[in-house]
């Protein structure tokens, strides 16, 4: 059963309000590191921000990957680039390094949804705001992993640590299939314990992520027999491609609209006497008014909180497509994409975990988001074979997406502070 989220708010950071408590004298070695090298760290982000990195830039992409190799390579992880040629992408930065006590996965991401032709392709900082392609989804997120891990080896304890470290290059446009392109990625989550995903902070400092809900893409396509216009509804010619497209359509929104947390949205339609889909997102249609449609191709895509619910949903969206009008034949197909990362006890005792660290340092509660507010991203992959899951530990920042990307550098240390300290007690004291 999902819980109750509860309502967060962008937080901010005052200078002076944080003041840690109940910190042991390693894990203060480690904030003091943090604080040290965060001014490193944020002009490391300004770097890899003004190198383009959009998902279909493979050269870019590596280069990014390129520069953060070579600091996990100083760590003294164990580096490996994972070529995805095959899948039409650049690839993925993988760093490992084998200790003791439970493996952690830590995930991000090196790409950007924008290209190299977008007008938006440069860091600009105004005081403690920056803006650029990547500031927040996630370079920014890259960097906070970095940042603590860095600070975990300046206070000694980064040697005893089983550890992934798992940046995609394809996160924002994924490789197809999605058995190549992540089949990386999940073999490590089998590996592992616990997944952190450091993907923005949505709602604020105060919040991280215990469920997202996965997307499934829907194909609906109609049949129906030609005729004049005159003969519609006749038992010989039927109803016509367009009205059966456009009950089930509706059937759909009427009789499963309202489940908490599903959504399912028709994001393309053509109808006529020739209908010809180019590809996912674009076709053409050919029809007359006074000929009876024969052709209906609809398209959209589907959003569940857990198998369960996109299984019984597609079931339901069948059911609903087989009670052809007269003279018409229908056919509904899926595609599952991201699948969900359902709200587990486990992951709420994780986020417990992380709370208890956030008013450890001083920082205040961390409570859920509401998954109704998030994407989907590369935990979902992982979360059906790890212990258990944590996202949103990464910057906070708005515009996501758009040419108003920015990031609170602010958050950079802070959000770096809180996952060093997690990652310090976790690897000791496993959640239960």
């Amino acid at each position: 059963m999902v819980r109750r989220m509860m309502p967060v708010l962008l937080g901010s950071l005052a200078a002076g309000s944080l003041s840690a408590q109940g910190l042991t004298p390693v894990e203060q070695r480690i904030v003091d590191a943090i604080d040290a090298r965060t001014g490193a760290a944020v002009a490391l982000l300004e770097r890899v921000v003004n190198i383009n990195s959009g998902s279909l830039n493979p050269d870019g992409v590596r280069r990014v990957g390129d520069i953060f190799r070579a600091e996990f390579d100083a760590l003294g992880f164990a580096t490996k680039w994972i070529p995805m040629a095959e899948v039409e992408r650049a690839g993925h930065l993988f760093a490992e390094r084998e200790g003791t006590g439970p493996r952690v996965l830590l995930i991000g991401h090196l790409d950007t949804v924008f290209e190299s032709d977008s007008p938006f392709q440069r860091y600009v900082r105004e005081g403690t705001i920056a803006r650029g392609p990547g500031t927040e989804d996630m370079k920014g997120g890259d960097i906070v992993v970095l940042l603590a891990l860095q600070a975990l080896a300046d206070a000694g304890q980064l040697d005893r640590m089983n550890l992934i470290v798992a940046f995609t290059g394809d996160e924002e446009e994924t490789g197809d299939p999605l058995s190549i392109s992540r089949r990386d990625l999940i073999e490590a989550g089998r590996r592992s314990a616990y997944a952190l995903g450091f993907e923005g902070g949505v709602g604020g400092t105060g919040t991280a992520t215990i469920a997202r809900r996965g997307f499934t893409d829907w194909t609906l396509q109609v049949r129906a027999t030609p005729g004049h216009s005159s003969l519609i509804f006749r038992p010989e010619f039927g109803s016509g491609a367009i009205n059966e497209a456009a009950r089930i359509v509706a059937a759909f929104h009427e009789q499963l609209r309202g489940e908490e947390y599903l959504t399912f949205n028709p994001g393309l339609i053509l109808g006529g006497t020739d209908v010809q889909l180019d590809d996912l997102t674009r076709g053409r249609a050919f029809g007359k008014t006074n000929v009876i449609a024969d052709a209906a191709t609809v398209k959209g895509d589907m959003r569940t909180i857990s198998l369960e619910q996109r299984e019984r949903t597609k079931r339901r969206m069948a059911a609903i497509v087989a009670q052809h009008l007269p003279g018409t034949t229908a056919e509904i197909t899926f595609q599952d994409s991201y699948p969900p990362m359902a709200p587990t006890d486990a992951n709420y005792a994780l986020l417990a975990r992380l709370d208890r660290v956030s008013r450890d340092l001083g920082f205040g509660p961390v409570t859920e988001v509401d998954p109704g507010m998030r994407g989907a991203a590369d935990a979902s992959f992982v979360a059906g074979v790890v212990g258990a899951v944590l996202d949103g530990l990464g910057v906070v920042g708005d515009g996501g997406h758009t040419e108003g990307e920015l990031v609170d550098l602010d958050t950079v240390g802070f959000m770096a502070k809180r996952a060093a300290l997690l990652l310090n007690r976790l690897t000791r004291d496993p959640v239960p």
